[in-house]
Formats: structure tokens, sequence, C-alpha cells
């Protein structure tokens, strides 16, 4: 039965090499991990505005709500860009993506139906900010790879101003992207036009109606995490970095989540999601083998498992449980396959039933850095509920879940370690 399930992960093995390598899957991932400054500026601004609400002290609270606002509240704009800028490169070897870039925020804002602000001297055209935050995070996503691949197929057939090699490279590249431009900028302003005339007004609301909204509620289910989890493990189990794989297909969703609660929160309204990209990362933090190495270090008779212990312990309170991974291994181990795959699928479900029954508080969307030790990455989140839950997942659930699996394994090493004296 293992030669069986080895040999068909071995089969499809190539194919989800060739997935994990796609230059789209790639670029939506580079271009999400690239918004984390943004998110976590704008997630700081939020938290320091609600603890000093109570001073009402006007200057900061307008500091703060503008960082909001061109952090978080922008974050479509942002995301428009790099996955232009992140694309074009894999078509284009001499072209940073910088240029499309630009004419995929001009395109995304042409694709945005303008608002009208009445003042004294007369009604001023404003672009509404309700686009530029999570609900125009799919189109965002869209126009870029759109305005990405068009402007690399003109760039390859040569529709272009080509200057004089005598030319500085800044001018030349500027005339470059003239013809680009103009045409991917007439085009997005067809499409504008067009959707105007439907019912749904614009592009924006007809993806959030028919594609966002349809994959929040998937996305926002505690299954579709049980899901991703038991995959992304199943996956690693194989040696198949599951994480690179399943995250740029989940990614877009939970952090338009994530987002949500971040907005909500700098409005001080109740948060709308329980499942989002902090709540399954900061749950699955190190993917719960900070348990399994404590076991080690404290608890394992066998020698070999005693010192991977005390060498892996330091880096697993950071969340780097690399060394445990492959020094066990965990990858093919089927001693402790069952532990390694469902682990991080039973500590969501708990995770989720307590935050709905109120006993921990909703996680605001905050983005925790990676490496941050244990407890203060989940402090981000702004919450000691949370923090407790953290700890109390990783130094109470996660070493009780590995502990009959791994101490089977620890008598079988210690008697082999007998038997060799």
């Amino acid at each position: 039965m293992k030669d069986k399930i080895q040999g068909f992960f071995e089969k499809i093995t190539p194919t989800l090499e060739k997935i994990s390598a796609n230059k789209y899957l790639q670029t939506i991932m580079a271009a999400m991990m690239a918004t984390l400054g943004p998110i976590i500026l704008g997630s700081v601004a939020i938290l320091v505005n609600l603890a000093t609400s109570k001073l009402k002290i006007v200057a900061l609270t307008n500091v703060l709500n503008a960082i909001n606002t061109f952090t978080i509240g922008a974050m479509a704009l942002y995301i428009a860009f790099l996955m232009a800028k992140y694309l074009v490169p894999y078509f284009l070897k001499n072209d940073d993506g910088t240029m499309a870039g630009i004419i995929s925020i001009m395109s995304f804002l042409i694709l945005t139906p303008l608002g009208q602000i009445t003042q004294k001297s007369g009604s001023v055209a404003a672009i509404p900010t309700t686009w530029l935050s999570a609900q125009g995070v799919f189109s965002a996503m869209i126009t870029g790879l759109i305005v990405g691949r068009i402007y690399a197929y003109i760039r390859q057939h040569g529709w272009t101003i080509k200057m004089p090699s005598s030319v500085p490279p800044m001018v030349s590249q500027a005339f470059s992207a003239l013809i680009p431009a103009i045409v991917i900028g007439s085009l997005f302003g067809v499409i504008s036009f067009l959707f105007a005339l439907t019912s749904w007004g614009s592009v924006h609301q007809m993806i959030f109606s028919l594609i966002q909204t349809p994959l929040n509620n998937i996305g926002g289910s505690i299954w579709s995490a049980v899901f991703v989890s038991l995959l992304m493990q199943i996956l690693w189990f194989f040696g198949i970095h599951g994480t690179n794989v399943i995250n740029p297909l989940v990614t877009p969703v939970w952090l338009a989540m994530d987002m949500q609660n971040l907005n909500a929160a700098s409005k001080g309204q109740p948060l709308p999601n329980i499942v989002g990209g902090a709540f399954f990362h900061i749950v699955c933090w190190g993917g719960l083998a900070l348990g399994l190495v404590l076991l080690m270090t404290f608890t394992a008779k066998s020698k070999q498992y005693k010192e991977l212990g005390r060498i892996s312990i330091v880096p697993a309170l950071f969340g780097i449980t690399e060394p445990v991974i492959f020094g066990t291994p965990l990858v093919l181990n089927f001693d402790l396959a069952v532990p390694f795959i469902t682990n991080n699928s039973i500590a969501l479900i708990i995770a989720y039933v307590l935050t709905k029954m109120g006993i921990v508080s909703r996680f605001i969307g905050s983005q925790a850095v990676f490496g941050l030790p244990l407890g203060f990455h989940a402090a981000v989140e702004g919450s000691i509920s949370i923090i407790v839950m953290q700890l109390l997942i990783q130094l109470v659930l996660s070493p009780l879940l590995w502990y009959p699996w791994f101490k089977r394994m620890d008598n079988k090493a210690y008697k082999l370690e007998q038997q060799s004296k």
C-alpha cells in the first residue's frame, strides 16, 4: 500500500512542480508578498489608532487614518502595478516591468468609475476608495496580468518606437513604452465604456459579484482552510513544497478577507471574517512542529532524537522547523504521517470553534512577519486571547498530538541503539 501511494505521488510530482513553477502563479505569489510592507504599516496604524482612540488626539488620528487609507485602503493600486511588473520579465528578459506596472495602474484607474464631491464652488470629480481596497483586489490582479501580457506581446512583436543607440536608456525606455501605453489605455477605455452600459456599471462590480464574492464565501469556510491544510501537508509528506504549490491559489482570497477585517477594524465595525490568511498562518505557525521538538528535547530516550531536539529547539521557537522536518525526517516517514498531515487541521478546527464562540477574538487580518518568536508572532492581531491561544496550541496541544506517534518511534530507535552497543 505504501509503495502504491508513493508511486502515485512520484508520477504526479512533475505535474505539481510545473504548476508551482507556472509564471502566472509565481507572479501572483511575488506580487502578494511584495505588498507585505504596506499591509504591516497599515496594520500598525490601525492598532495604534485603536489603542489611542480614547485620547482623542485629532492630529494623530488624522495621520493614522491617512496611513491606513494609502496602505491597506489603496492595496488594489499596488497589486495592479506589481502584477504587471512581475509578469513582464518572464517574457522580456531585458525589461524589468516598471513601465508595464505604470500602464497597469493607469488601466485600473480607467476602469474605476469616478464619484462626485459637492463643494460650494460646485461638483468635483473624485476617485472613490471603494475599489482601491479589498473589493478591488481581484479586479487589480486580473488587470495587472492582462496588461502585463499585452505589453509583453506588443514589445515582442516590435510594435514600439525605437530610438538611436546614442539616446540615453531612460529616454529610450520611455519612448518604447509609448505605443503600448496608448494601445492598452485605449483598449481599457473601450472596456470601461461598454461595462458602463451594463447593469453592473463597471468591470470592478462585475468581477466582485461573479468572482470575488463567491470565492470569499468558499475560502471563508473552515472546511476550505482544513482542505488547504491537508493538501499542503500531504504534498510536504511526499517531498513536494506544498506551501509553494497551494499558496498562490489561496493567497488572493485570504488576503482580500484580511483586508476586509482591517478596514472594519479601522472603522470600529465588527470584523466580518473568522478565516483568512492571518488566521491560517498564526494558528498553523511552524506547522505545529514545535511540539515534536519539545518531545524530542525533554522526553526522548534515544540519543538520536534527543540530540535532534536540542539542535532544533531554538529555530523552532522562531517558527523555523526545517531542521526537524528534514532531520527526523518527516518526509516519507510513515511512523509520523498521521500527525504530520492532520495536526494543522485539528488546530484550525479548534481555533475556529473558540473564535466562533467568542472565547478568542477575531483576527484583525494583520500579516505577521516570518521569523517572529512564539507569542510575538500572534501579537500583531492586537488581542491577548489570540496570543494565549497560539501559546496553548504550540506548547500544549501540539505535544499531545505528536506524543503517541513519537513515543512509538522513539522506542524503536532506542532499542536499535541498545542493540548496537
